[in-house]
């Protein structure tokens, strides 16, 4: 005898070796032996074999009308070999009956299963809804067909195209788009991306990098809801210093501003004046909310997206020609020596004489200029000159306080690399849309005015993050434990040193209309001010305070997200300005296996035939093609320029790749892929973004 039972969702016949009520050994057609439980068994019969059974029912199963054979069913649940005694006839065959087991079993739009072997039909509206998703899978199979037919023909289907940036980064597997694409993709042996680009898809490389970034950071777009900036309502006393601040000419969140009295008297109070929002916006407030949500200003060549709302900005804002609040750090210090005697944190109002503007000033504010006082430039402007007494001042102590910090960290920090300012021309709009002539200047890395600002602010920070420690009020620091290779600046909030800026803490706090952690800062700060050694009970954020850590986690995750795209958004410009000016070489120097960067350009790249060449060669290097979309540019050694490379690069010191840094194609596939970008060169970790 032979049965044909169900093991695991399939159909499977042998013969009968033994069997017992609960269950029976069967030995199929290759031998091997299966132990089937009594409840698994549908059929039994004498003949044919098992194969041939099966392969009848399978033939016979193909031929029911699936419809027909659900107007016979009874309304009542029913077995398969009533149905197939209703469907054929009374005498319906062993091949007849299985055969419409099959097909029942097959077909769950029909019949729903109610046991083994046993079912019953659907619903009349239930089974109207199941084929009429049955007709739409199978339309969406055929669209599926005919686009993947039109991508592997070069041509992009719009659907496609308006789903372009989801498709790649954050796809939906189910949707019809995405399979097209994956299978276009298998079909012609493309990646997705080369697929897309070769199907015409992309036509601006720049909309592609842009509209990714906001598909992955603002998915909700970039627009803020309608808030009323709160006012301050301290009674605030007036200082008596007159400030200026120090930023580029895009600038619009001026935070923070410098004094300087007492000059000639032998005892000068330095001030450090920064904007005040904390005053105002209380935590969990709308205004908060919105900061928190961005955490970051975001910074491209020719554009941002500010943190917070223009209006709220420009309510806080050290505007010059205004008592604005702030929160102040007084360093009193001796005039000859520069040692510092003490400091004090007032909350106060401002009045700020000027917003200078470094970008028009750098060429102006030299080192000569500074240090010598008969020296004059053929036209000196009338507000620089009333500052100049007070800039040589500054300038002075921030060699003293850098000179300090090179002790702590071991090793002098050097500039010889230079910044890049990237201007975009003949902009038709608010922001960039990749057609723009693009000029990009150098800026030498710790120019006078450079050094003064964030040697300035680095002393602000550091004071403060040890007066938060000292008072037991919890911050937002950074920290880094040895400046060996590989280990990197944390954010935590215990007050431990930074030795790649060589103080014994440092917490960002300079920068409240741009930095969500620095807004954090000055709530702790305002708390300190207002209630000295009480601070800790009356500070928004309490020791151990699991909000502190959050926002820590958010802030990473934002800041290097903003900060990969605006170092990719200057590879592209880059890559740009050598296609607008059609640079075919350049000279490079070899600083890592075959990787060089080019000496007038912020350019690094992979070449060919740097094999063998020490580090430190200087070469000249043929540029190949460039791919906007994928950030990538070929080059080849043509020639060694120098006769024998240094043994270091930077005054004895070994220059590392930075850690985004793109030196060939991003990355980018059908799922979401961060693309890695190039890292702009800037000064210690604490200077805000330009």
């Amino acid at each position: 005898m032979y049965l044909l039972f169900e093991e695991t969702g399939k159909f499977l016949a042998g013969r009968l070796l033994s069997e017992t009520d609960a269950s029976a050994q069967v030995e199929q057609d290759s031998g091997k032996r299966v132990k089937v439980k009594a409840a698994n068994i549908l059929i039994r019969f004498e003949k044919p074999e098992p194969a041939a059974l099966i392969a009848a029912a399978q033939a016979v199963a193909a031929t029911v009308e699936l419809e027909l054979a659900w107007e016979f069913a009874p309304e009542a649940e029913f077995g398969f070999a009533d149905l197939a005694r209703d469907y054929f006839s009374a005498q319906a065959t062993l091949a007849e009956q299985a055969g419409m087991l099959f097909a029942l079993y097959e077909a769950p739009h029909y019949f729903r299963r109610a046991g083994k072997g046993r079912f019953r039909k659907a619903a009349p509206d239930i089974l109207a809804q199941a084929l009429a998703a049955i007709e739409k899978k199978k339309l969406i199979a055929q669209q599926i067909t005919a686009w993947v037919q039109e991508l592997s023909a070069g041509t992009c289907p719009q659907p496609i195209r308006d789903q372009l940036y989801k498709i790649l980064f954050k796809p939906d597997k189910n949707a019809p788009e995405y399979k097209a694409v994956v299978e276009a993709s298998r079909a012609t042996h493309l990646g997705p991306l080369d697929l897309l680009i070769k199907a015409g898809a992309i036509d601006s490389p720049y909309q592609f990098h842009w509209k990714r970034f906001l598909l992955e950071s603002f998915p909700k777009g970039t627009g803020f809801p309608k808030v009323e900036a709160p006012l301050i309502t301290d009674d605030l006393p007036l200082s008596n210093a007159r400030a200026f601040s120090i930023d580029d000419s895009a600038t619009t969140e001026i935070d923070d501003a410098l004094s300087v009295q007492g000059l000639g008297s032998g005892s000068v109070v330095l001030g450090i004046h920064i904007a005040a929002p904390g005053l105002a916006i209380a935590p969990g407030s709308a205004v908060d909310h919105l900061g928190r949500a961005r955490l970051s200003t975001v910074y491209m060549p020719g554009h941002k997206l500010t943190m917070l709302p223009d209006e709220v900005v420009q309510t806080y804002t050290l505007m010059e020609g205004q008592d604005c609040p702030a929160v102040s750090l007084y360093v009193t210090l001796d005039e000859s020596t520069l040692e510092i005697k003490a400091t004090q944190t007032l909350l106060e109002r401002v009045h700020i004489g000027a917003n200078l503007r470094h970008d028009q000033l750098d060429e102006v504010v030299t080192l000569q200029w500074l240090e010598d006082p008969a020296f004059m430039h053929e036209i000196d402007p009338q507000p620089l000159l009333n500052k100049r007494y007070q800039l040589s001042f500054l300038y002075r102590l921030a060699k003293k306080l850098k000179a300090r910090r090179e002790v702590v960290r071991g090793k002098p920090e050097n500039f010889n690399r230079p910044d890049y300012n990237y201007r975009l021309l003949n902009m038709s709009g608010a922001e960039p849309d990749g057609s723009e002539q693009v000029q990009i200047s150098v800026r030498q890395r710790g120019a006078p005015l450079d050094l003064i600002v964030s040697e300035s602010m680095i002393l602000a920070n550091s004071t403060w993050g040890s007066w938060l420690a000292e008072l037991g009020v919890p911050g937002i620091y950074r920290s880094q434990a040895s400046m060996a290779p590989g280990v990197k600046v944390r954010m935590g909030t215990k007050a431990l040193p930074h030795a790649g800026i060589g103080v014994k803490s440092y917490a960002w706090s300079s920068s409240p209309l741009r930095r969500y952690v620095d807004l954090v800062n000055q709530w702790q700060i305002i708390a300190c001010a207002r209630h000295g050694k009480t601070a800790a009970l009356a500070a928004p954020f309490k020791p151990k305070d699991a909000e502190l850590f959050s926002i820590i986690s958010s802030f990473d995750a934002a800041y290097s997200a903003y900060n990969s795209f605006q170092n990719a958004m200057e590879r592209f410009w880059v890559l740009k300005y050598v296609q607008q000016n059609s640079i075919t070489e350049v000279e490079a120097t070899l600083f890592k296996d075959n990787l060089v960067r080019a000496d007038a350009l912020p350019l690094v790249l992979a070449v060919a035939g740097a094999q063998g060449l020490p580090r430190g060669a200087r070469v000249r290097v043929r540029l190949g093609d460039i791919d906007l979309v994928a950030l990538d540019i070929h080059g080849t050694v043509t020639e060694r320029l120098d006769a024998q490379a240094q043994d270091n690069l930077e005054a004895g010191v070994e220059e590392e790749l930075d850690d985004d840094t793109v030196v060939g194609p991003i990355a980018i596939a059908v799922d979401l892929t961060e693309a890695d970008a190039p890292a702009r060169p800037g000064a210690p970790d604490d200077n805000p973004a330009p």
